[in-house]
């Protein structure tokens, strides 16, 4: 079963090029149910960045989970 993340950065920052603003959030589908999305090297997360902003998640070095609002979303 999956589970659904809703993840915003805390801040801006630039690195490599590559600007990522808090206002470039995205929902995220885990391929398992998890309690982090950052829990397999964050492929869902680099993948939705890159289709929704052309951002390279990994060319600007954000490997940090805690750099991200992470939310569980619940629907019911």
């Amino acid at each position: 079963m999956s589970k659904v993340f809703r993840i915003t950065p805390k801040r801006v920052k630039r690195s490599n090029g590559q600007v990522l603003t808090p206002e470039m959030a995205i929902t995220v589908t885990t391929r398992s149910h998890t309690t982090t999305p950052f829990y397999n090297g964050a492929v869902e997360i680099k993948e939705q960045y890159m289709r929704m902003y052309q951002f390279d998640y990994k060319k600007a070095c954000w490997q940090k989970k805690n750099e991200f609002f992470c939310f569980a979303l619940v629907f019911s």
